[in-house]
């Protein structure tokens, strides 16, 4: 099952990415969140999180809403 962290979703903004990281908290705390999340639904798709159906289902919208939020922020 492959990754969808932020430097692969997102390699034309890997500069970017790091500066936001170091210099500005507000996107610190999106890319950790955002990773938080991401890696729980790894788990959720690998079958390593079992969960009923709508909680994998608003887990995943989470994550894409929260991606969104990030590349808008990316773009300012």
């Amino acid at each position: 099952m492959q990754r969808h962290d932020l430097l692969h979703e997102f390699p034309e903004y890997r500069d970017k990415i790091h500066e936001l990281k170091i210099g500005d908290k507000h996107f610190r705390e999106l890319f950790d969140t955002y990773h938080e999340i991401e890696h729980q639904v790894h788990r959720i798709n690998t079958g390593e999180e079992i969960t009923i159906d709508e909680y994998a289902h608003e887990v995943k919208a989470k994550l894409l809403r929260l991606k969104d939020e990030i590349y808008t922020y990316l773009n300012k």
